[in-house]
Formats: structure tokens, sequence, C-alpha cells
């Protein structure tokens, strides 16, 4: 290392190596070299290899950090001689950062003591074994245990969504099982009745005329305009009637599914016409039969269809068979959030989106901030209990995505709004919340994609707002 040696006198002066001994001082003083910077001049500079521990002797620094939240973030600068910077945690070995997390910038001309970090590691181990050790557990321990709760809330996070899923998929799958229960024995009892009417000799071109009357039923279905439940109970009254004149059995019980497909008395006076007197309670049994199966059908095809859904909800939500940095479209990971979230809101709670569909598609990690969004989704769904509005809106401002999620619970007291994003702090009662569901969030916007999370909250009205860039500015690794 180029530079002058330093007196140990000197080193004494600096309250960092002021209780070192004589031989200790010694020793330190060959390890180190005295180095100059002009004003302006970069000590050491944040992301090159952590290749010293630097002690300010005379002159100012500053110590400077590159957040992706906020941009540059400058300490106040300091003459005191002594203060350090650098490769500070070089006494931990191989679990040491690699490069320096910092930049210290001459602020005057400064002098400073520029000791290699294996030489400080050694040091620091060799002559403070005792607080080596309780500085390296310290670090290591609260990292473990961070790391440890961290595991814990993404797994609390996934039993909640996995109890959601859950429920909503039990709904549509128990629906599609009793319709294909129901669907055996009306399928049976529809081959039994035209079997009947074939037995009892009904000529094939009624038959025809039946089944094209069931056709016609079966494509009203759905499409009926839309008619107060007064309306449908009168024109089940009628048509009950009429049939019960018409000597069919158990007209009551007909009349419902004729209706619903759009059988009216007049379709009863074409039926009675074409197929005959005879055969026509019959054929109005197979009818209504018929009817209910392509309702049962209609009933299984949806259930499926809001399975599929669901699982191409969950599919979206996980990300699973995609490149973890991927362009795409941030609504369709916002929805794919609330439609896993659907089982665990509240009847009392109404979701309303309000999107801009012109914001592009974002580069980012889409299964880190799905974990955002369930976050921020579950944060507002406790704090409004069992009533509420959940709101969900998008914008783009410039270069930048925004993304807010508001809800009418109580709110963010203001004594308590800079502490929202530390780690550990957490509002909820002992056993409910570890107080690390936002610092993750803040860790997977603002670490993992250069962006800003913040908070504004009065009582009834609390919003978060996340701001991602347009442009790719992490690496896509």
């Amino acid at each position: 290392m180029s530079g002058t040696n330093i007196d140990i006198g000197e080193l004494r002066k600096l309250f960092l190596f002021e209780r070192l001994s004589d031989e200790q001082l010694a020793k330190l003083a060959s390890s180190g070299r005295v180095q100059t910077y002009a004003q302006d001049e970069d000590i050491v500079r944040q992301g090159e290899p952590a290749e010293c521990f630097a002690v300010l002797i005379e002159g100012e620094i500053q110590m400077i950090s590159q957040t992706v939240s906020a941009g540059t973030v400058a300490m106040p600068r300091v003459s005191q001689p002594g203060v350090y910077g650098g490769a500070t945690a070089a006494y931990l070995g191989e679990r040491a950062p690699v490069t320096y997390q910092h930049t210290l910038r001459a602020t005057a001309p400064s002098r400073m003591f520029m000791l290699p970090a294996k030489k400080f590691a050694y040091i620091v181990a060799e002559w403070f074994p005792m607080a080596m050790h309780l500085l390296d557990g310290l670090m290591s321990g609260g990292r473990m245990q961070r790391e440890i709760i961290d595991r814990r809330q993404r797994l609390t996070a996934l039993g909640t969504i996995t109890a959601g899923l859950t429920h909503e998929l039990n709904n549509p799958a128990a629906a599609a099982v009793r319709a294909v229960s129901e669907l055996r024995t009306l399928i049976q009892t529809s081959r039994l009745r035209l079997a009947q009417l074939a037995e009892d000799g009904i000529p094939p071109e009624k038959l025809r005329t039946l089944i094209e009357a069931q056709e016609a039923c079966t494509r009203n279905l759905g499409n009926q305009r839309q008619r107060s439940p007064l309306e449908i109970s009168d024109a089940e009254d009628e048509l009950g009637e009429a049939l019960e004149e018409q000597g069919v059995d158990d007209p009551w019980e007909l009349a419902p599914a004729l209706v619903n497909a759009g059988f009216s008395t007049a379709d009863l006076a074409k039926i009675r016409t074409k197929v005959g007197e005879a055969h026509t309670p019959s054929a109005l049994h197979w009818l209504a039969e018929a009817i209910e199966i392509s309702q049962m059908l209609n009933e299984v095809t949806e259930a499926t269809e809001r399975i599929t859904t669901l699982i191409r909800s969950a599919k979206e939500y996980s990300q699973m068979d995609r490149a973890p940095f991927q362009q795409v479209d941030v609504h369709d990971l916002l929805d794919s959030t609330v439609a896993i979230f659907r089982g665990k809101i509240s009847p009392g709670i109404s979701v309303v989106t309000d999107y801009d569909r012109t914001l592009p598609e974002i580069p980012c990690y889409a299964g880190e901030l799905n974990q955002v969004w369930t976050n921020l989704i579950h944060n507002a769904l406790d704090a409004m209990g069992e009533e509420g509005t959940l709101t969900i809106r998008t914008a783009h401002d410039e270069d930048e995505a925004i993304v807010e999620i508001g809800d009418t619970g109580h709110g963010v007291p203001e004594a308590i709004k800079e502490r929202i994003f530390e780690p550990f702090f957490t509002t909820k009662n002992v056993g409910e919340g570890t107080g690390l569901g936002l610092d993750i969030s803040y860790r997977i916007v603002a670490g993992r994609h250069g962006g800003e999370i913040k908070v504004r909250s009065v009582p009834g009205e609390t919003w978060f707002e996340v701001r991602l860039p347009l442009r790719e500015t992490v690496p896509a690794a």
C-alpha cells in the first residue's frame, strides 16, 4: 500500500485507539499507511472491493449511500479525528461483505489512516477475541433471526392465500359435484320418458317436433329479458294452471323449469297441436326434464370455468413456469392476487378497481411483487374488519408506474408513520404479526426494483402508494 508512515503518538490521539498499548500502536502503525485526499475526492467507493478500513486523522469526510428508494443519502459531514468507515465488518472474515457498503468522500483536504481489511480483521480477532465473538454473534444471530422470521412471514402469507384459494375452489367444486349427481337422475328419467313416448306410439315426425322445441327452449336459457320476481311468479302460476287443465301430473313442479326457458301458454298450445292430446303430458314432462338437464350442464360448465379461472389466477400469482424477471402487465398481477383473496374478503367489504389501462408493462420480479400486493391487501382487510371499501388503482407518471391500495379502516397514527416500514415494528397484538410484512414489501419494491413505497393516512382513509420504474433498473437475474 502506498502512502506515508504514521507516528504512534498521532495514532494515540484518535479516540478509536486511545486505550491501546505502545506495542499495539506500533503494530498498528506498521500495518497501515497515511493517505491524503483532496476536497470532493472519494476515499472508498460503494460497490468496489472492500480492501481497507479507513480512519480520519484530520480534515472532514462524509458517508454517502446509494439507496434505490431515495437515491443518494448523505450523512452529516464530520471532522472529529478517529471517525471511521470502509471495510468495518472485515472481522467477520468470509461472512463479511466483499464490497464497500457506502462511499466515504473527503469534503475538505483530509488525511486518512488506511488499514488493510485483512490486517484489521486479524488485529480485532487477536487483540479483542471476546469482543469479536460478541460482535460476530450479534450480527450473525440478528441476521439468522431475521431470515427465520422472514421465512415464517412468507409461510404465514402462503397459509392465508392457501386458505382463501381452498375456500374459493370448494364452492364451484361442490356445485359441480351436486349438479353431476342430479344429472345422473335426470338423464335416467329422461331416457325412460323418451322410451315411454315411443311405446305409446308417438310418430317420428312429432318426436322431431318435440326435440326442436327442446332445442329452442335450451337456446332461451339465460337469454330471457330481466323479469321481476313477481312477474316470474305470475308466469309460473299461469303456466301451472294451464298444465293442470291439460291433465299433466305435477304441473307446479314442471312450471318453474319451463318458464325459466321462456315457455308460455302459447307454446303449450303449439305442443298440444303438434304432438297430439294423448302425448302432450308425457311430452311436457320430457321437455321439462330436458330443460333441467341443460340447466345442470350450464351449472357444471360455470363451476368448471370458475375452477379454471382460479387455477389460472393461482398460477399467475405464483408465477409458475415464468422467468423471474420479466415484462408484465401489473393489472394481471393485481387481479390474480385479489382473486386468491376472494375467500378471505368479508361480504361487507366491497372491492373497487380503477385501472389506467394505458399503463405499459413493467420490468419486474413478478412473483415478488405479488407478495407486496398480498401484504398490502392483507393489511387493508385487517384494518377494515368486516365492513369497508378496498380500492386498487393504477396510474403512471412519466417513467414510473403507480399502484395505490387504499382502505377505509382506522388509519395509521401520525406518530408511527415513519416507523411502519421498520423490521419487527407492528401495531398488531402479540402472535398476530411479526412486523416484517411491510419491511419485506419495502425491500422488494426498493431493493429489488429500484422503486418507492410510502403511506398517507387519515382516520377512515389510508393509501399505500407503490412507484415502480418503467425502465429496467435492476439486473434481470
